[in-house]
């Protein structure tokens, strides 16, 4: 017997809405059903028949007995949780994460994404991209071949590549010496070494090469990002052109925006067809930058990122990422020695305290913040049939806060990663 869980009691954060004192059904790895809680307004009263909301399926937990101490109500295979008091939104979605819990995509094993993976879940994120950072380039193929096998388990949504073919000039926490042009070929190769898992890769457009290789992405249908870039207005506008979709953590490694010379920002910032990542840790941009861009691009063009590196979910120390050392003090992550000492390297952030800060800091509103976390990144993945929204049919993919947007419990495919309850 499939097991049916009710959730009950919480606001649910829907597509069109939110609704107070909402429910949602859980069978099996899918959302079956949402709406308002039986009795509530609006809702069926407690134990009648019938969908509480037009467009999803819904039901009461007819003749269920209540469980006071542990607020369950079970009969058969239906069993009830109470949320009150608290929020349920849709699993994050990370576009661009290098590890977590003191491991690295990087490293190119499977025990090591494991372990970053499973620090990211237990944060929200139920859906992510594992980036790769700056490395020798059969190094890199090796890391896509091991990293696609998990992408083929589900464990991870795809692969993402950042760097080698980035500018010198804007590396970041990128090893230097190992930076190349965008040649084709050497695009082709890192892209036929995922096995069909690539789905995105951050390049610097205005390189040799750079527009060609763009071109090739689009047609192999990975999406083409423009990051670390040195690019001016009008090269990043034929980058667009020429099919980039993504800016990577705009504002981060590239040109300031300046009012003679607006450089890449303006033109990602205002083309349509750019869904621009921001890393909202207090760090990377000041709130009045995070704002602006939010509100100028909006929530169904804004992906909130993590750019998470080994030291997500840990404490200070250091850190590998890819060939690098980092030093991370007082939750920020920096390049600890090289030409490039000093450099900010990735963050240390986690989803849920992204979502947090957006709504309690940077005032943006839940309904916003859920589409930034979630709804725009996996459109941008072509997965939003599967994930991204709390939609009857889609993966049971969730997240519950409390109300002060502290995390609670999340659920992944209809189980339970961290218990509302236990944890």
């Amino acid at each position: 017997m499939v097991q049916r869980t009710h959730l009950t009691g919480a606001r649910v954060v829907l597509p069109d809405g939110v609704v107070d004192n909402g429910r949602l059904t859980v069978e099996g790895t899918r959302i079956t059903a949402t709406g308002p809680a039986a009795g509530a307004a609006g809702g069926p009263p407690a134990g009648a028949a019938g969908g509480p909301a037009a467009g999803h399926t819904a039901g009461p937990v007819a003749g269920a007995a209540a469980d006071s101490a542990s607020g369950h109500a079970d009969s058969g295979g239906e069993r009830a949780l109470d949320l009150a008091g608290g929020w349920i939104v849709p699993g994050f979605v990370d576009l661009h994460v290098h590890g977590g819990g003191g491991a690295s995509f990087s490293a190119g094993t499977p025990e090591e994404a494991l372990t970053a993976i499973g620090t990211h879940r237990r944060h929200g994120t139920t859906t992510m991209l594992a980036s790769t950072v700056t490395g020798d380039l059969d190094d890199l193929a090796r890391q896509a071949a091991a990293l696609s096998e998990l992408v083929e388990q589900g464990e991870l949504a795809g692969i993402h590549f950042e760097g080698p073919f980035i500018s010198p000039h804007r590396c970041g926490a990128h090893q230097p010496s190992l930076l190349r042009a965008p040649d084709p070929a050497d695009v082709r190769k890192l892209v036929d070494a995922a096995r069909g898992t690539a789905r995105m890769m951050t390049l610097a457009p205005e390189l040799p090469g750079g527009l060609e290789s763009v071109r090739l992405l689009a047609d192999s249908g990975v999406l083409a990002a423009v990051g670390h870039t040195d690019s001016t207005y009008e090269a990043a506008l034929e980058a667009v052109e020429a099919g980039a979709t993504v800016a990577t953590h705009l504002f981060n490694a590239m040109p300031s925006l300046l009012h003679r010379a607006p450089g890449p920002v303006a033109a990602l910032l205002e083309d349509e067809r750019i869904t621009v990542e921001l890393i909202n840790d207090g760090t990377h941009l000041h709130p009045a930058v995070l704002g602006l861009a939010f509100h100028r691009a909006g929530a169904d063009r804004v992906a909130f990122i993590t750019d998470a590196m080994g030291a997500a979910g840990m404490s200070d120390g250091r850190y590998p990422l890819g060939p690098m050392e980092v030093e991370v003090k007082d939750g920020v992550a920096r390049i600890s020695d090289g030409p490039t000492a000093g450099s900010i390297a990735g963050s240390t952030l986690t989803l849920d305290q992204a979502f947090r800060r957006a709504v309690t800091i940077d005032g943006l509103g839940v309904e916003a913040t859920v589409r930034a976390l979630s709804a725009t990144p996996a459109r941008v993945l072509g997965i939003a049939d599967r994930v991204g929204s709390l939609e009857p049919g889609k993966d049971a993919d969730l997240v519950v806060l409390d109300d002060d947007f502290r995390l609670r419990g999340v659920m992944r495919r209809g189980a339970w990663v961290v218990h509302p309850e236990l944890d």
